[in-house]
C-alpha cells in the first residue's frame, strides 16, 4: 500500500498526520523527571552563585562607558592616507602568511590525517598522529606564536609557523573522521583489484574525501587570515602587527581604517569560502 493511500485512509478515520507531526516532541535529554530538575536547579544555583561572587565596581564601569564613549568618537573619520604605507605593508604580510601558512599546513596534514585514520593505519602510526593532532589543538594560535617568536624573533615568519603548525592539527582531525566515515564497499571494491596501497588511496579514498578536502581547505584559509590580525599583537608579523601600533600611538583614526580593511578582507573570504563549499558538495 502506498503512502497517500495510508495517508487518505488515516484521514478517512480522523487522523491528521501534520497535526500529529507538530504534536511530536524529542524525547528529554534526561528521562527521569526528578533527576532532569534537579540538574536545571543545580545550574541555575550554580549560575547566581557565579554571578554574585563577581566583584563589580559599578562606579568605575560606569565611568567607563564615558571614556569608551571618547574613545570610539577618536575612531572617526577613519584615516586610510596619513599610513598608507604602513597598512599596505602590514596587509602585505598578512595575505603572505595567511597563503603561505594555509598551503604549507594543508600539504602537512594529509599525511597526519591518513595516518590517523584507524581504517588505514596500524595502531603505532595511529597513536603517533592522533598525538601530532592533539599537541596542535591544545595550545591556542596566540600562545604558540610567543613560543615561535622566541625561537625565530619578530616578524611574519614567526606568524607563518604557527598557523601552518595550527593548520595541521585541524585539518589532520577533520580529514581523518572522514577517511573513517567512507564507504567501506568503494574501498574494498578497489583493494579487490589487487590495487597498491597509493592506488587505494586514489581511487577509493580520495574520491570521498575531496569535497570536505576542498571545503575545508577554504575555510581555514578563512581563519588564518583572521587569527594573522592577532598574532601580530605578539610580534609575529602581519596587519595586527600594524594595528597595535596604531592603538600604542594613540593613532585611532588609523586603527579604524585597519579595523574596517580587516573586515572587508574577511567577509570577501567569508563570502568565497561558502561558495567553494557549495560548489565540491
Amino acid at each position: 500500500m502506498s503512502a497517500t493511500t495510508l495517508r487518505a485512509s488515516g484521514e478517512a478515520r480522523g487522523f491528521d498526520p501534520a497535526a500529529a507531526a507538530r504534536a511530536w516532541r524529542p524525547p528529554p535529554l534526561i528521562s527521569t523527571p526528578w533527576l532532569r530538575y534537579a540538574v536545571y536547579l543545580g545550574a541555575l544555583a550554580y549560575a547566581l552563585l557565579a554571578f554574585t561572587t563577581i566583584e563589580v565596581n559599578w562606579t568605575r564601569a560606569a565611568e567607563g562607558v564615558e571614556r569608551a564613549g571618547r574613545f570610539l568618537g577618536g575612531f572617526f573619520p577613519p584615516d586610510f592616507v596619513s599610513k598608507r604605507e604602513d597598512i599596505l605593508i602590514g596587509l602585505g604580510e598578512s595575505l603572505t602568511m595567511t597563503v603561505v601558512s594555509t598551503a604549507v599546513g594543508i600539504i602537512l596534514s594529509i599525511p597526519v590525517a591518513l595516518g590517523a585514520s584507524r581504517n588505514l593505519a596500524p595502531l603505532p602510526i595511529y597513536l603517533f598522529c592522533r598525538g601530532i593532532i592533539a599537541i596542535s589543538r591544545t595550545f591556542q594560535e596566540i600562545i604558540i606564536a610567543i613560543v615561535f617568536v622566541a625561537m625565530v624573533g619578530f616578524g611574519p615568519l614567526a606568524g607563518t609557523l604557527t598557523l601552518a603548525f595550527a593548520t595541521i592539527g585541524f585539518m589532520a582531525k577533520l580529514i581523518a573522521e572522514d577517511i573513517e566515515d567512507i564507504q567501506a564497499s568503494q574501498a574494498e571494491a578497489v583493494r579487490a583489484t589487487g590495487a597498491s596501497w597509493f592506488q587505494l588511496l586514489a581511487w577509493g579514498v580520495l574520491p570521498q574525501v575531496r569535497p570536505r578536502l576542498i571545503g575545508l581547505s577554504a575555510y581555514r584559509l578563512d581563519i588564518n587570515f583572521r587569527e594573522s590580525a592577532v598574532l601580530g599583537l605578539v610580534g609575529a608579523g602581519g596587519i595586527g602587527d600594524t594595528l597595535n601600533t596604531s592603538f600604542d600611538r594613540y593613532e585611532f583614526d588609523t586603527a579604524a581604517a585597519i579595523l574596517i580593511i580587516i573586515i572587508l578582507i574577511v567577509l570577501a573570504c567569508e563570502y568565497s569560502s561558502g561558495f567553494i563549499r557549495r560548489k565540491v558538495q
